[in-house]
């Protein structure tokens, strides 16, 4: 097992288990305008994993793969459009995008080749990393974002 392996599934485990359950309403909802919604965020997290993966296997990925990697970044870290309207982010949209993403990042950061941590790719923010960089990152995003959604479920007005 990698170095990232255990913090990354830790992190990733508390993210879905802070957003299990909620519907597309609770899924949708804001505290103001222009902040990710809990389902925006959880579909930029997978969308992040998928684009690190499949930039350090050199992964082709298919249109709705595409679409999901493009969350990493639209909509999220600069001013473009979210790349999915919110009648689209629901329950199962959101279940299919981390369940694909786990699919991609846990055979590879459990057994994170030598080739794969030292290939440089390009962060979602920008910068040129190497694969440990997008581990360390992968590590802790999704507990950020995990932060996030239990603020936003425990603000007021925050649909029960």
């Amino acid at each position: 097992m990698s170095d990232f392996a255990a913090t990354w599934g830790l992190s990733r485990q508390r993210f879905e288990d802070e957003i299990a359950g909620l519907d597309g309403r609770q899924l949708n909802w804001r505290p103001y305008p222009d902040m990710s919604s809990i389902g925006e965020m959880a579909l930029h997290v997978a969308g992040v994993e998928v684009s690190f993966i499949s930039q350090l296997l050199d992964l082709p990925l298919d249109e709705k793969a595409r679409r999901l990697k493009t969350a990493s970044t639209e909509g999220t870290v600069n001013d473009n459009p979210f790349p999915y309207a919110p009648d689209e982010v629901d329950p199962a949209t959101v279940a299919w995008a981390l369940d694909f993403a786990r699919g991609l990042v846990e055979p590879v950061i459990r057994e994170a080749a030598p080739e794969v941590r030292s290939k440089q790719i390009v962060s979602a923010l920008g910068p040129v990393i190497d694969g440990e960089g997008a581990f360390a990152r992968l590590s802790f995003h999704s507990a950020y974002h995990q932060g996030q959604a239990y603020l936003i479920k425990n603000a007021p007005g925050f649909p029960r």
